[in-house]
């Protein structure tokens, strides 16, 4: 009975701190549809890169988290944080800007405002 007890509080913390990662990943996309560049890593930009740092911090820490607790439980990868890593990184020219991206993103996650 512990190991099932033991096995439910991974579970139960599992859950929190993916929806601590929605919550974080969705402010971060919030503030980069106001205007806020750096998020997705579109521009070689320090200063963009900077101001975005903070939020990719806590995003990439929550999401270790969660995957040492997915691994321990014998659950999948985190899917989110792999789609959100895959959308990173710098793009064509005629790519859409960071803000409509992250608009995307709310929108598809049904966060929109």
């Amino acid at each position: 009975m512990a190991k099932a007890d033991r096995l439910e509080r991974l579970d139960m913390r599992r859950a929190e701190l993916e929806a601590d990662y929605r919550d974080a990943l969705i402010a971060a996309l919030r503030a980069t549809a106001a205007g806020r560049w750096g998020l997705f890593g579109h521009h070689a930009d320090r200063h963009a890169r900077a101001a975005a740092k903070p939020a990719l911090d806590q995003l990439e820490e929550l999401a270790d988290d969660i995957d040492r607790l997915r691994e321990q439980l014998g659950l999948e990868p985190f899917t989110l944080h792999r789609q959100f890593l895959a959308a990173r990184g710098p793009v064509a020219a005629d790519a859409v800007g960071e803000p409509k991206q992250a608009k995307a993103w709310l929108a598809q996650m049904g966060a929109a405002d």
